[in-house]
């Protein structure tokens, strides 16, 4: 019989400090991301204009669906990971987006970021990672719910 796993297991986290530098890096840069796609803000497009765009790869329809939930995943999920809360789920959708981002949207155009390159979303993809494999530790609301 399979096993299920509780919410609590999902929260849990180990007694360190070495998470939370990456938890406000990795939630500040996509929080102020997803805040482009969803509100508009700091020049980005807002959710209208974003859900019109064509995602990176031909087997994600609707596009609107995939792209919305793009947004709402670096949001969202910017949200979760600077509180530490729900940090792994919010960092595995984190994940998939920039995994998205570096396999579908910056990979053609080689490493560096400077020529639109897959540098920096790769970075953010691995941060995120590590949220999930670690959680996400001292001075988080996983901790404190665990």
């Amino acid at each position: 019989m399979a096993r299920r796993s509780t919410l609590r297991e999902w929260m849990s986290t180990r007694a360190t400090w070495s998470p939370l530098p990456i938890r406000l890096g990795l939630g500040s840069v996509m929080l102020v991301h997803g805040a482009q796609k969803v509100l508009g803000v700091m020049g980005g497009k807002g959710f209208d204009l974003w859900l019109q765009g064509t995602p990176p790869f031909g087997f994600m329809k609707p596009a609107a669906l995939w792209l919305g939930a793009a947004a709402l995943a670096e949001f969202l999920g910017g949200i979760l990971v600077l509180l530490g809360l729900l940090t792994r789920p919010a960092a595995f959708f984190i994940a998939c987006t920039m995994a998205t981002a570096v396999f579908g949207v910056h990979w053609s155009n080689g490493f560096l970021g400077s020529n639109g390159g897959y540098e920096f979303p790769l970075v953010l993809l691995l941060a995120a990672i590590s949220l999930i494999m670690s959680g996400a530790g001292n001075g988080s609301v996983d901790q404190k719910m665990s």
